[in-house]
């Protein structure tokens, strides 16, 4: 896998202990020369700021955002686009969302989905998966 995919509500817009911490493990995963693009449902705009910035701050190589592309998770175009922002297959990208039904949709089309419920245990399970050691 060289590619991940991340939903923002619902998984990186937590409390601020909790960005912090995703932070540090997305840096980590980047340093394993893993890309690394933000996928949501946001209609785009300028609500979607706080998003961009993840890009803005090289926290991501990519945003990807529903509203720009003119299609919403769980449909096959979403992902596409992330995986095309990344320049991976589907095949070689994990994504991360708390929507059992993205999630579904993203094993159909060939992603390794990871039901994100706490960081906790997302982090373990992104840690295995990209071969990375460390608390985070």
């Amino acid at each position: 896998m060289r590619g991940l995919i991340v939903d923002y509500v619902g998984v990186l817009d937590g409390p601020e202990e909790e960005v912090k911490r995703w932070r540090t493990l997305l840096k980590e995963i980047k340093a394993a020369d893993v890309s690394i693009a933000i996928l949501s449902n946001d209609e785009g705009g300028p609500g979607a700021e706080p998003i961009r910035e993840w890009e803005f701050r090289g926290d991501v190589d990519a945003v990807i955002l529903s509203g720009d592309i003119g299609a919403e998770k769980p449909e096959k175009a979403a992902f596409e686009a992330a995986a095309d922002a990344l320049d991976l297959p589907l095949s070689d990208c994990v994504f991360v969302d708390d929507s059992v039904l993205n999630i579904r949709a993203a094993v159909d089309f060939g992603l390794l989905g990871l039901l994100y419920t706490v960081f906790d245990r997302t982090s373990v399970e992104v840690q295995a998966v990209f071969d990375i050691e460390g608390e985070f």
